[in-house]
């Protein structure tokens, strides 16, 4: 039995797709969801082994929703037009629907992942070792590109969503003061405190807006607009001292990229 689960807040949309699947009796639907949160709970209850999800949903949309999935199952995007989430699929070959889809179109996506799936099948059946290409959902490299590409959209430059403590947090911009690098997370410090991110510094200093925030040094990206005041420091570099009273390295090339957007 294939484990499926459809997130998308149209009702109309999510009968669509299980009337689709009717044709395919070895899919079972163990959860539709309405939005991104309920879709992550049923994830983590239910391990699916296939996703249909809508990226534009109320509270987190779905790219949102598969950066807090630690171990992604395979995923059909459903999504209106959206010039970057086009853009992101098509860059990194993860299957989408563009609504409103015909069954045929809906036929040919799901009739590719389950060549896929059922090859993986034979080949462990066989005992062998599967290449990453060959596997049944995206690897971890492809899904966070496919991230990267989607986190240049206008949209998704708007906040940051995390988890912590079970829970799911909207991060404004305009709330964030500053990102450190921590091991293999960042450190997002805000007016309510620390959150930890999975993503890198090189991450954030792609997706973030280049305007608002800048890498004054590797281990940090600041809001120049809780800048107060800059310091000299050792050598050729700075200190910013931020409106928290917290204060910030920056870097001798730093110094130049946080002159220019403060035209200074």
């Amino acid at each position: 039995m294939i484990k499926a689960i459809i997130i998308d807040d149209e009702p109309l949309a999510r009968m669509i797709v299980k009337e689709y699947l009717q044709s395919y009796p070895e899919i079972t639907i163990v959860q539709e969801c309405g939005d991104g949160f309920e879709g992550l709970k049923a994830i983590q209850q239910h391990h699916p082994d296939l996703l249909f999800l809508d990226i534009q949903m109320p509270k987190i949309n779905g790219f949102e929703m598969l950066e807090l999935v630690e171990d992604p199952p395979a995923v059909i995007f459903t999504t209106a037009f959206d010039e970057y989430a086009i853009r992101a699929f098509e860059s990194h070959a993860v299957d989408y629907l563009l609504k409103p889809f015909s069954k045929q179109r809906f036929d040919k996506a799901l009739r590719k992942w389950l060549d896929i799936y059922n090859l993986n099948l034979s080949a462990q059946a066989q005992g062998a070792q599967t290449s990453a290409a060959q596997t049944p959902t995206p690897t971890a490299k492809a899904t966070a590109d496919l991230l990267e590409t989607a986190a240049q959209s206008p949209g998704q430059q708007q906040r940051i969503v995390v988890k912590t403590g079970g829970k799911i947090k909207i991060i404004p911009m305009e709330d964030i003061h500053y990102l450190e690098a921590s091991d293999d997370y960042v450190k997002i410090h805000t007016h309510n405190g620390a959150f930890l991110k999975n993503k890198t510094m090189n991450y954030f200093e792609q997706a973030l807006d280049s305007t608002q925030f800048v890498r004054t040094h590797r281990s940090y990206i600041l809001n120049v607009q809780q800048v107060t005041r800059i310091d000299a420091y050792e050598k050729d570099s700075h200190l910013c001292i931020l409106q928290s009273g917290a204060q910030v390295p920056v870097s001798k090339a730093g110094y130049v990229k946080l002159k220019a957007v403060l035209g200074l």
